[in-house]
This record gives C-alpha cells, sequence and structure tokens, in this order.
C-alpha cells in the first residue's frame, strides 16, 4: 500500500518502521519545521520494550535507557506507601522497563526509517477520502494522495476533529513542570519514586548518565495565569518542605530545561477507524500519564496495526480489526489512569493519611496483577 502517515511522535514513526519492513510505501507529514520531539523523559514498561524489540531497535533503546527495577511511592516526608520490586515481571515477560530521554527514544526511531520518509514543515489542514483512497490538504496549498491515511498527529488531532466534529480534550483538574538534570545530588539512591503529598506530586526518575528526568503536578484551575509564571524557584518554594532529594533536584535544574503544560486526555472514544483513515497513539486515545503508558500505548498500536494490515485482504477491513483489538484495552487504561489521578492529587491531610494507610495494606501480588495486564500483549 501507498500510506500517508500525520504526525512523526512515537506511535506515527513506529507504525512507519514496521510497515516499511514489510514492504509498504510509507510517507510521514510532521507539521512541525524541525524534528525536535516535545517533552523531557519518557518510561518504557515492559510492553513498550516488547514491541520495541520486535521492532528491532530494542538493543538501541537499551543502550540510550536505564533499566528501573523498583517503583516507589513515598509521603511528603519520605516514608515508604508502596514499594514494587519488578524482577518477577521482567522474568515473567523476559523483558525490563527502562527510562529513557524523548528525544533520545526520537532519534533511534527516525535514524530506523528509510531517508527522506518524513517531510517536515507540512501541516495537515484537511482530508477527503473515496473509495480507492485518502487526499490530504496542506498548510503550503500542496496536496498528497495514498490509498489510506493513518492519523499519529496527537491529543489536538486535525484529522480527529474532522472526522468528530464537537469532541473536546478533557481537563485533568492539575497542571504539570518537567524538567532533566545534569547530574545527581549527593547521597541520591538512584531509585524511581513519586511522592505523594497534600500540596501535589513529585517524581524522580533515574536516566543513564547521571541524569534525572522529574515532574512536579499541582492541582489547579485550567490555564491558569499564577501557574504559568512558575519559575523552578517558585516550585522550590511550594515543595521546599518534601524530602530529600526534592529540593535539591530542583536547584539543579537549568531553567530553559523546565516545560509546563495541564493535564489533558480524551474521554475514550467508541470509534478508532473511519473507512480508509485511522486513529493511533494520542489521536486515539489519549490519557493522563499516571500510569506512564502514553507512549507504551502507541508503539503497542503500531505493532498491533502492521498486524491487521497483513491479516485482512483490504484495508478498511483491517482498520475496523484494529479498532476491535485496542478500543476495550486502551479505555481500560485511560479510565484507570484518570482514576490514579484523582486519587494521587487529593489535598486534605487527613483524607492523605488515610489513603497512605490503605496503600501500604494493599499485597504485592495485587500490585503485580495490575501490571501483568499492562505487560502481557503478544505482537506475532
Amino acid at each position: 500500500m501507498n500510506v500517508m502517515i500525520i504526525g512523526a511522535g512515537i506511535s506515527g514513526l513506529c507504525t512507519a518502521i514496521t510497515l516499511q519492513q514489510k514492504g509498504h510505501e510509507v510517507k510521514v507529514f510532521e507539521s512541525y519545521p524541525e524534528l525536535k520531539p516535545v517533552g523531557a523523559g519518557l518510561l518504557l514498561g515492559q510492553n513498550a520494550l516488547k514491541g520495541l524489540f520486535r521492532l528491532g531497535i530494542g538493543e538501541k533503546i537499551l543502550r540510550v535507557g536505564k533499566v528501573n527495577k523498583t517503583v516507589t511511592v513515598l509521603s511528603e516526608k519520605g516514608n515508604v506507601i508502596s514499594k514494587l520490586d519488578t524482577d518477577r515481571l521482567d522474568q515473567k515477560f523476559q523483558t525490563d522497563s527502562i527510562a529513557v530521554l524523548r528525544s533520545d527514544l526520537h532519534d533511534v526511531l527516525v535514524r530506523s526509517l528509510k531517508s527522506g520518509t518524513v517531510t517536515v514543515n507540512k501541516k495537515c489542514v484537511g482530508f477527503e477520502q473515496d473509495d480507492r483512497g485518502v487526499s490530504v490538504r496542506f498548510a503550503d496549498g500542496k496536496t498528497g494522495r495514498g490509498d489510506v491515511l493513518i492519523a499519529a498527529d496527537g491529543i489536538h488531532s486535525i484529522i480527529r476533529k474532522q472526522l468528530l466534529p464537537g469532541l473536546k480534550t478533557r481537563y485533568a483538574g492539575y497542571t504539570c513542570w518537567r524538567g532533566v538534570t545534569s547530574g545527581v545530588p549527593d547521597g541520591f539512591k538512584e531509585e524511581l519514586t513519586e511522592t505523594w503529598g497534600p500540596k501535589g506530586r513529585f517524581g524522580i526518575v533515574p536516566l543513564s548518565d547521571r541524569q534525572i528526568y522529574w515532574f512536579a503536578v499541582i492541582n489547579a484551575e485550567e490555564n491558569s495565569r499564577v501557574f504559568a509564571g512558575y519559575r523552578n524557584r517558585d516550585l522550590l518554594k511550594h515543595f521546599g518542605d518534601y524530602h530529600f532529594p526534592i529540593p535539591q533536584i530542583l536547584r539543579m535544574t537549568r531553567e530553559e530545561e523546565v516545560i509546563w503544560n495541564d493535564i489533558v486526555d480524551l474521554e475514550p472514544l467508541d470509534r478508532f477507524a473511519f473507512d480508509r483513515i485511522v486513529l493511533i497513539g494520542d489521536a486515539a486515545h489519549a490519557t493522563t500519564p499516571n500510569m506512564g503508558q502514553g507512549a507504551c500505548q502507541g508503539i503497542e498500536d503500531a505493532l498491533v496495526l502492521s498486524r491487521c494490515i497483513d491479516e485482512q485482504s483490504n484495508p478498511v477491513a483491517a482498520f475496523q480489526a484494529f479498532q476491535e483489538q485496542r478500543i476495550k484495552r486502551t479505555r481500560k487504561i485511560v479510565n484507570t489512569s484518570w482514576s490514579i489521578g484523582k486519587m494521587a492529587q487529593i489535598e486534605n491531610r487527613w483524607i492523605c493519611s488515610l489513603r497512605n494507610a490503605l496503600l501500604r495494606r494493599v499485597p504485592h501480588s495485587f500490585q503485580e496483577k495490575q501490571l501483568e495486564f499492562l505487560y502481557d500483549v503478544d505482537f506475532s
């Protein structure tokens, strides 16, 4: 097939890689003038890493990422609320979960494509489809034509907005800063932690080369002017009484290494496939980041869509099969992540203490069972 993909993010690039490997003609169109990913760091669970190995690039990602063996939730004073060692899951699924800079992952994906696959500065502004293919209009006045169109253009997808007019993103009720430090504070144990306190959450994710990816989450009104003006010194004042090494990490982070945005998702859709057009990644099922599954589900999409195209005799049937296989799973992840966020962002101190006490009683076997649902995927 002649395949057009709108969006050169993780889901779009992974889809392009697997379809090229299977002999399809693929063109990826990116609206930004350069291939510069937006974001700081991200987590890739066993399901995502399994998919990247299936694409033949797992070893490359391991070389630029850092394996994490424990996930610990702490109180603002540093007391353990919950701790999970992933060794048994790593052995069962025969891979690890890792943290990686988004730019490093993006670089590996782009280098895995044929030269000339991606065209930048090509903003899609509309499309038309018929029973033989899809035509795309770009902001520069030019057009493109392919047998199918794969919309991987993110949570604010132009293609989805035309297919489903009136559908809006959903604000989660909290806003987020993300940053990367070069170097680590003295005495820091390189462990993945997330701190839940009445002033908000703070996540610490060790990266390779003694770097740290961190995120800070505070309840807020949408598009808050106050928080839009926050700088590192303001975050340090807000989280200054949280445990080591949170204040130290904020002091070490350069201002230009911090990005800020409100957290939004999409209420689960009932449809991803529209004849010769299909939505994937955040265009289809954008989720809050509370389970670290945004990029992971985009990678899953790529592998499942490629398999459906292999198995079906025409693209319309393939896209319908993809929809049937992905809707239930992504719906559960979106809804679960939304619920986790609400629980983690509790501000009342008494309710926080009650929540923490209850979470300490949750057996490790139950936590592992929840992760098994995420990691138990088959790309064969």
